[in-house]
């Protein structure tokens, strides 16, 4: 299994290098805990009051938005083999 580069670019910005031994599924298991740890930081800085509840939905989405890979089918992860 080789990932796309752009996968790849995807997954290294978040500090995960995936082993030769990893699947496209692990990669995103440890993807999501990423992104769940982020969520969680941000529900944190909301609730200590660093942003107001009024903003705080625009940041929930802006945090979305910078994890595309997680709304990307786990079979387009791959380069087409063959």
């Amino acid at each position: 299994m080789k990932l796309r580069p752009s996968v790849l670019t995807e997954l290294a910005a978040r500090g995960i290098t995936p082993s030769p031994d990893d699947t496209p599924a692990a990669l995103r298991e440890r993807l999501n805990d990423a992104y769940l740890e982020d969520v969680r930081r941000l529900r944190d800085r909301q609730r200590g009051g660093e942003i107001p509840l009024r903003d705080y939905s625009r940041h929930v989405q802006q945090l979305k938005e910078s994890y595309p890979l997680l709304g990307l089918p786990l079979d387009q992860w791959s380069e087409p083999s063959g």
